[in-house]
């Protein structure tokens, strides 16, 4: 294999040739953001997660009024591509004179911390259960991927359903309008894929030759799993939290549509598609924002998704 030397006095100098020479190797990540940044799709993508995480921040200055502010003279008031519209609701109002637009913006908050605190949850719980699996293996091993399969096994659903009836009226279900109950009972159910991803990368790197150089300086096991061994596995794992997120989104939707997620009278999009039910046809702005919120953010994660996992696998490196 011929290898590059810089050319010698007196030879013609090619100057595409000693730039590459002169350029540092990038690495991984470099890479794998400059093909993150030519997916026009994922980077479309991201830009509007980060706008939903920036209106649910900063929802209580952005929204027009509160997200419980009632004007009962105003109620039902159709979207400005409605006759009978007022300018003030943009998107009109609900069955008791709430602006919609400002409680689709407060109800941000509640899908943005789910995409969140339940997605650390996971990488936290099935993470750690994964990577003790996968690197000590034998009875430890078989023991944890037992219970990973009890817990697979179990209908996600249903258990969210259990947990709603059951916690609803307990001190948890009151925490944050019930939010701290929708995480825990994500949570529960979530972790597994996220612990089979790490046990299969990690019993595919603890044989690699990095693994074995750090155990003969004396290195210890949790010095092995934390230095050496999860920075190795956090491409896939970045492109499998990509995933996980709008499906814990639309889990709190459906959760709030049968009035299990989220009180009122905070909103979520989910219960604000509940609401307008019954004003559907003469008001189709509360149905119809939240509808749009939930399937926007849902595609813009997936698209973020397709394009993490092109560009962090190594095979599409051009």
């Amino acid at each position: 294999m011929a290898v590059a030397t810089k050319p010698q006095s007196g030879a013609v100098v090619n100057p595409l040739q000693v730039a590459m020479l002169d350029r540092k190797p990038r690495s991984l990540w470099s890479d794998a953001w400059i093909r993150l940044r030519r997916n026009k799709a994922a980077m479309t993508g991201l830009a509007i997660i980060l706008l939903f995480y920036l209106i649910a921040i900063f929802a209580s200055y952005i929204a027009p009024f509160g997200y419980n502010d009632q004007y009962t003279e105003f109620s039902t008031m159709r979207p400005f591509w409605m006759k009978h519209s007022d300018p003030r609701f943009i998107f009109g109002t609900d069955g008791i004179g709430r602006d919609v637009l400002s409680r689709a913006i407060y109800a941000s908050q509640v899908s943005m911390a789910v995409g969140v605190i339940p997605i650390s949850l996971y990488l936290i719980i099935g993470g750690t259960l994964g990577m003790t699996a996968g690197f000590l293996g034998g009875r430890v091993d078989n023991a944890l991927m037992r219970l990973t399969d009890i817990v697979y096994a179990f209908p996600g659903l249903l258990f969210l359903i259990i947990m709603g009836v059951a916690f609803r009226d307990s001190w948890l279900g009151g925490q944050l309008h019930g939010l701290v109950l929708v995480f825990v009972s994500l949570a529960v159910v979530g972790w597994e894929g996220m612990a089979r991803l790490v046990r299969g990368q990690v019993l595919q790197g603890k044989e690699e030759e990095y693994v074995e150089a750090a155990r003969m300086i004396g290195a210890s096991t949790p010095r092995i799993m934390t230095k050496h061994i999860m920075p190795n596995i956090l491409a896939p794992l970045i492109v499998s939290i990509a995933f996980s997120v709008p499906t814990a989104i639309i889990a709190e939707a459906g959760l709030s549509f049968l009035s299990l997620g989220i009180k009122g009278p905070f909103p979520s999009w989910g219960s604000m598609i509940v609401e307008g039910e019954q004003t559907i046809f003469n008001q189709p702005g509360v149905v119809l924002v939240p509808s749009l919120c939930i399937a926007l953010i849902m595609l813009s994660f997936t698209f973020l998704g397709d394009g993490l996992r092109d560009a962090l696998d190594p095979r599409m490196k051009q």
